[in-house]
Order: C-alpha cells, then sequence, then structure tokens
C-alpha cells in the first residue's frame, strides 16, 4: 500500500467538515427537490463534499508515497492564535455587538471569521484562510445584508486569497457583477428562495 498523507489529511478534512455541517444544519427544513427549503440545498452540498473527500481518502491510499510538507513555526503558532482568537471574538461578539450575534449560529460565524483572517497571517494558511473567510461574509450578510451585499462581500473577501487579484480589479468587480446576477436569477428569480436582495435594516 503507497500512502499519499497529504490526501488522505484531505480527505478526512472533507469528511469532517461534511459531518459537522450537516449535523448544524439539522435545524433547518428541507422541503423537497420542487419546493426546496433553507436546509436541502446545504444538506446536499454537505453529502457531495462528504462522498468526495471519502474518494479522495480512499485513493490517497494507493497513490503515494506524497509526504506532507513540515509545518513552519509561522505555520503552526498562526493556525494556533487563529483558534484562540476565533473562540475568543465567538464569545465576545454578543457582549460587544447584540442580538444579531445571539441568535443562531452568528456568534460562532463571527469567531470564525476572525480566526480564518488570523489565519492568513502565515503565507501557507492565506489561500485556505481568506477563501473560508468569504464563506463567513457570506453567510454573515445574507440574513441582513441581502443576496446583493454577501455576494459581493464573498467575492471580494475571496479575491484577497491571490495577490494576482489586487492587479486586476476590474476583472473582480466584473467577476462580481456576473456573480450577482447569477445568483438573482437562480435563487431569486428561478428558485423562488425567500430571501432578502437588499439589506434589511
Amino acid at each position: 500500500m503507497k500512502i499519499n498523507q497529504k490526501d488522505i489529511a484531505s480527505g478526512i478534512l472533507l469528511v469532517l467538515v461534511a459531518v459537522v455541517g450537516a449535523y448544524l444544519n439539522m435545524d433547518h427544513a428541507l422541503g423537497s427537490a420542487r419546493r426546496m427549503g433553507p436546509g436541502y440545498m446545504p444538506l446536499l452540498v454537505f453529502m457531495l463534499q462528504g462522498g468526495i473527500g471519502t474518494l479522495v481518502l480512499l485513493i490517497g491510499l494507493f497513490n503515494g508515497p506524497d509526504p506532507m510538507e513540515k509545518w513552519s513555526g509561522v505555520d503552526s503558532k498562526s493556525l494556533a492564535a487563529a483558534i484562540i482568537g476565533g473562540v475568543i471574538a465567538w464569545q465576545l461578539s454578543s457582549r460587544l455587538f447584540g442580538e444579531f450575534f445571539t441568535t443562531g449560529y452568528n456568534g460562532m460565524g463571527f469567531g470564525m471569521l476572525i480566526g480564518f483572517l488570523i489565519m492568513c497571517w502565515a503565507k501557507g494558511w492565506r489561500l485556505m484562510g481568506f477563501v473560508c473567510a468569504s464563506l463567513c461574509v457570506f453567510a454573515l450578510l445574507l440574513e441582513k445584508g441581502g443576496l446583493v451585499a454577501a455576494t459581493i462581500g464573498t467575492v471580494v473577501m475571496a479575491s484577497f486569497a491571490d495577490v494576482e487579484h489586487h492587479k486586476k480589479p476590474l476583472g473582480v468587480a466584473g467577476m462580481t457583477i456576473f456573480l450577482v446576477a447569477l445568483c438573482w436569477w437562480i435563487f431569486i428569480k428561478q428558485l423562488d428562495i425567500r430571501v432578502a436582495v437588499w439589506p434589511q435594516f
């Protein structure tokens, strides 16, 4: 058996995130394929992610060897700081910012956002940190900020993951406009999902 450490670690991480996400999604109504509830698409995504993670894990048992690179001191310290900072931000969010962060998982989402941004301090974590932070921005902005603000925030935050995007602001702006229009057309116009399009303050 030729083990690929990177694929095995990636597969375990994907499956773990899928299981936790599916568990947290249990509070939402699923509905049906014809009339989707708020929990339908997330559950579908978590199931697909779990399947992909299992596939990556199984392939990792036979396509090695590809050992994982050793972590630098900055990588380890930034990961530890991200976990500590995220937990502190989660616990303080309701006291500092009020009611919005005491309902649902908003406080946890804020803590995760802060944690992922701290993780970006290390160059090795920057790509994953900004992409995950962009998902937190979407989740935090969707309810009060609406679909347009959430999509814009997501694309802008994700664009920080690659230095090349800093040199192409028009490309980021074009992608933002395209994704706002696409999300509106699919989720609001076609699927008639009841979510605010514009800010609700």
